[in-house]
């Protein structure tokens, strides 16, 4: 009898996305597309086929794309089998009850256990629905749509769902792949600046620790997304294919996360280089009351990670002083007053060794492209944390003119 073949674990890519196979099974998609409300696209369609949808998103994405969107569901899907619902923005109303009223607006619009919850927008209405989907009927499919630079980097080709709650950034969530997660550049001509530079950090993230050829393409070009780029650069992206620089950057980045989560997709080990960012970052955010947005918070943990590796012997002061500097280049801030203080990162660093099993594992990079853990709280002195804190607060950052 002949065999089947089985794929191999890992993740691959093609000109239409990517492909993750995790080790324990769970296997899910990642497109990239254009137009993907365009009449002619049916890509969308094709997740959604024989099933009823209910579509969330919030009001900046429903005055830009609510039009387009209820016409294709009206084109592609069958009368009465679709509903739009118009969320509030905002990360203060990531919370429980707006994920109780995603849940209400399901059942009010007859969704049943073959149903999809379909997600249009960034992080937070991503997160949002998905964490809905998990819970609805004890599960139901969701697809992402990702509209912005962070959610097409980020929290669009990952599994995690969530919400903020007593007094914790994503204290409540699940694991719940979604069933297709779309990515179309086109939506990132209508983001503000704030929203480029935002997702630009989680870009830096990974080429930080994990890419040094992504990273000197940032050095090269931190207008990236923000103003054309010179068609000259073009460079071979994860799929071989020489590309522009824009189409390298995301695919790159993109591929970058998912190779790096695939293996520990669920988080059974709790030391991530993909933390990198996140440990000081949740309580800058949350102190700040969300003044500094998710990849703002990202950029100062990157900077103060950085520095602390510099006081701790692991990098440089070159190559610490490069990543400060592409940091500051992307229009992204380093250091801010009111909540970088060696009390409340002090207090950051320990919620994070209790929320990693009583291990900090601290993501520090070592090198651009590399980055190591620091495991245990003793390794981190006061001193060494109040240094790099002092070094950063004299660096001329844009967080005041980043509106």
């Amino acid at each position: 009898m002949a065999q089947t073949a089985v794929a191999e674990p890992g993740v691959r890519g093609d000109e239409g996305g990517f492909t993750l196979l995790a080790p324990e099974g769970t296997s899910y998609r990642v497109d990239i597309t254009d137009g993907v409300f365009a009449p002619e696209n049916s890509l969308l369609a094709g997740y959604c086929e024989g099933r009823r949808v209910v579509a969330f998103l919030g009001p900046t994405v429903d005055r830009h794309y609510g039009q387009q969107l209820r016409r294709y569901l009206n084109s592609f899907l069958t009368q009465g089998s679709w509903s739009v619902v118009r969320l509030p923005g905002g990360e203060q109303h990531k919370t429980m009850a707006s994920v109780e009223e995603i849940c209400a607006q399901a059942k009010a619009a007859g969704l049943d256990r073959r149903g999809v919850m379909l997600a249009v927008g960034g992080g937070v209405t991503c997160d949002l629905v998905g964490f809905a989907a998990a819970i609805f009927c004890r599960g139901v499919r969701y697809i992402k749509v990702n509209t912005t630079l962070v959610g097409q980097v980020d929290v669009g080709v990952g599994v995690k769902t969530g919400v903020n709650a007593l007094g914790t950034k994503n204290m409540l969530g699940a694991y719940h792949p979604a069933h297709a997660s779309i990515n179309d550049p086109a939506f990132l001509k209508t983001l503000t600046e704030r929203q480029i530079r935002c997702g630009l950090g989680e870009i830096a993230k990974m080429a930080i620790i994990k890419d040094a050829r992504l990273f000197r393409a940032l050095e090269e070009h931190p207008e990236v997304f923000r103003r054309p780029c010179p068609e000259p650069s073009r460079l071979s992206g994860p799929d071989g294919v020489r590309r522009g620089l824009e189409d390298y950057v995301l695919r790159t980045a993109m591929a970058l996360m998912l190779e790096e989560l695939c293996p520990n997709l669920r988080e059974h080990d709790l030391a991530r280089l993909v933390d990198f960012g996140h440990t000081f970052g949740p309580a800058i955010e949350t102190a700040s009351g969300y003044r500094i947005a998710h990849g703002e918070s990202v950029a100062i943990d990157m900077a103060l990670s950085a520095h602390l590796a510099r006081e701790l012997g692991l990098i440089g002061a070159e190559d610490c002083e490069r990543i400060t500097r592409l940091i500051v280049d992307l229009g992204l801030p380093v250091h801010d007053p009111q909540t970088c203080t060696p009390e409340l990162m002090d207090r950051a660093l320990r919620a994070s060794w209790e929320r990693r099993g009583r291990r900090l594992h601290l993501v520090v990079p070592d090198g651009i492209g590399s980055a190591v853990f620091v495991d245990d709280l003793e390794d981190v002195p006061a001193a060494a944390l109040t240094s790099a804190l002092e070094s950063l607060a004299a660096v001329r950052h844009p967080l005041a003119t980043s509106r």
